[in-house]
C-alpha cells in the first residue's frame, strides 16, 4: 500500500465547544460534523500555549514551547530545530501549506507568493504562507499573497482602512461585517487555494498539506452574506460571576460587557466559523474528486480557543477552558468512525501522530506522544495530565482538576467535575492537591 497523504486543516482561535458535532446547535458546521462522523472526535485536547506563535512553534517542533523560550507572540522557531515538516520532506513527501504559519511572526513580509526562504528551511516544498488577519490589515501596501490579491482587485485600501478603524475601536468589540465580499474574504481565498492545490498536485509522491485558516480570530468581521445568517440568532450566555479568587492580572483585564454585546460578538464568531466550514467542504470535495479520500488522513484542530466574554475576557492568553481547549478531529484509513474520545491530549501530540501516519520512526527527545494507539482502538488513555505555559503562568489539567500557577500572584485550583465554569478557586482549602499538581508540573516543565 502506498504511503498515505496527510491533510491537516487548522483554524485560528476556535474554542472547543463551537462545533455542531460537540453539541453546538446554534452553529452550522455540516462539513466538520461529517468529518467527525467519519473519524474520532477528541473532547479533551488542550493547547500547549494559548497564544498563536508559541502554540504553532510547539506543534511544528513537538516540543513544549517553553523549552524553546517561546512564551508569547514575539517567539520564533529557533534555527536548527527539527520540525515534522522537515522529517516528512526528508522521507519523500511533498510538503505544502497555505495560510498562517506564525513560525517567525515578528517578520513583517511573507513574500509575494508566500514563499520566503525561511519557509523552505522549515521543511515546506510548496509554501504559500498567508498573512494573519491583523497582519494583513496592518499595511497599506502588499506584504504577502493575500494582500497582493486584494491590491490586484482594488480592495486593499478599503480593507486597510477598515482595520485601522477596528484597531482604534477595539479588535474584539468592533464586530461590524467586513466590507469585503465573501469571495474576497481571506478564509475564502485560503479555501480556494487549498482546493486548487489538491486538485493539481502530482500523485507521484505522497503529500502533506497544511491548510491554516486565519479565522475565526478577532476581529469578528464576517462578510455580510454570512453575518446575515446569524443576525438574530440566540447565543449561549458567557460565564459570569465573582472574580474572587482570580489573580490580579485577570481582574485588571476583565471588563463588564453587556449581554447584548457578547451575544453580537458570538453571532459574528459563528458566522466566521460557518464560512470556514464551507471552505472545508470545498477542500474535501477536491480530495474526493482526485479519488484520494481512501488514502488520506485528515486532521482538524485549532491553535487555541477564544474566551468570547467568559469571565469578562476576550481572545485567549488565559488558562481557562474556553482559551485552553481546542477542537480535534482525526479521520482516515483504518480509523473506525463515529467515535468520541475523552482521553487527555495536547496539541503537540499531532506532531508525533502525523509522523506515525507517514511511517517514520519515533523522534527522540521530543515531548509529543502519538495518538495512533487510540486511533487503532488499542487504548482509551493517552496522558494523565496536560500542561500549558505562557510568560506569566503555567498550568496542569487532569481529568478532574486544573492547577494554575500564576507568577507573583495567587495559585488557582478548580474542580472541573463540580465547577466546570471555573468560578470557585479552591486552592487555599486543598493544599495537598495543590502540592501534588505543583510537583507534577515542575517535573513536566522544569
Amino acid at each position: 500500500m502506498p504511503r498515505p497523504n496527510i491533510l491537516f486543516i487548522m483554524d485560528d482561535q476556535h474554542r472547543h465547544d463551537y462545533l455542531g458535532a460537540a453539541g453546538a446547535d446554534f452553529l452550522r458546521t455540516p462539513h466538520l460534523d461529517r468529518l467527525a462522523a467519519a473519524g474520532v472526535r477528541f473532547t479533551q485536547c488542550t493547547t500547549n500555549a494559548p497564544v498563536c506563535a508559541p502554540a504553532r512553534i510547539g506543534l511544528a517542533s513537538g516540543l513544549q514551547p517553553s523549552r524553546l523560550g517561546c512564551l508569547d507572540n514575539s517567539g520564533r522557531l529557533p534555527l536548527g530545530t527539527t520540525t515534522y515538516y522537515q522529517r516528512l520532506r526528508d522521507s519523500g513527501y511533498r510538503v505544502g501549506c497555505v495560510g498562517k504559519l506564525d513560525l517567525r511572526k515578528s517578520d513583517g513580509y511573507n513574500g509575494r507568493y508566500g514563499d520566503r526562504p525561511y519557509a523552505y528551511s522549515w521543511g515546506f516544498t510548496h509554501p504559500e504562507e498567508c498573512e494573519g488577519k491583523m497582519h494583513a490589515g496592518s499595511s497599506p501596501t502588499p506584504i504577502g499573497p493575500y494582500t497582493h490579491y486584494l491590491a490586484a482587485k482594488g480592495q486593499l485600501a478599503t480593507f486597510h482602512q477598515d482595520y485601522r478603524r477596528r484597531a482604534a475601536a477595539g479588535w474584539s468589540t468592533d464586530c461590524r461585517d467586513s466590507p469585503l465580499d465573501s469571495a474576497d474574504f481571506e478564509d475564502a481565498y485560503i479555501g480556494r487555494r487549498a482546493a486548487e492545490w489538491i486538485a493539481h498536485v502530482p500523485d507521484d509522491f505522497p503529500w502533506h498539506y497544511f491548510v491554516s485558516f486565519v479565522g475565526p480570530h478577532d476581529p469578528f468581521d464576517p462578510p455580510t452574506e454570512y453575518g446575515d445568517r446569524y443576525r438574530d440568532a440566540a447565543m449561549p450566555p458567557a460565564i459570569s460571576g465573582s472574580l474572587a479568587g482570580k489573580p490580579e492580572w485577570i481582574k485588571k483585564r476583565s471588563a463588564d460587557f453587556a449581554p447584548d454585546q457578547i451575544a453580537q460578538t458570538r453571532r459574528q464568531y459563528c458566522a466566521a466559523i460557518e464560512l470556514i466550514d464551507d471552505q472545508i467542504g470545498q477542500i474535501l470535495d477536491a480530495l474526493e474528486k482526485r479519488g484520494q479520500l481512501d488514502n488520506t488522513y485528515i486532521i482538524f484542530s485549532s491553535d487555541h480557543g477564544e474566551l468570547l466574554g467568559d469571565h469578562g475576557l476576550y481572545t485567549k492568553s488565559a488558562a481557562y477552558e474556553a482559551s485552553l481547549r481546542v477542537p480535534l478531529i482525526i479521520a482516515g484509513p483504518h480509523i473506525a468512525g463515529g467515535r468520541v474520545c475523552d482521553a487527555l491530549c495536547e496539541l503537540i501530540d499531532l506532531n508525533a501522530t502525523i509522523c506515525d501516519f507517514a511511517q517514520l520512526a519515533p523522534q527522540r527527545d521530543i515531548d509529543a506522544r502519538s495518538l495512533q494507539p487510540i486511533l487503532d482502538g488499542q487504548t482509551n488513555i493517552h496522558r494523565q495530565a496536560t500542561v500549558a505555559a505562557l510568560h506569566n503562568f503555567r498550568c496542569m489539567r487532569t481529568g478532574t482538576h486544573k492547577y494554575i500557577q500564576n507568577y507573583n500572584d495567587c495559585d488557582e485550583l478548580y474542580d472541573l467535575e463540580q465547577d466546570p465554569d471555573e468560578l470557585d478557586n479552591i486552592a487555599a482549602t486543598n493544599p495537598t492537591v495543590v502540592g501534588d499538581l505543583a510537583r507534577r508540573l515542575r517535573r513536566r516543565l522544569g
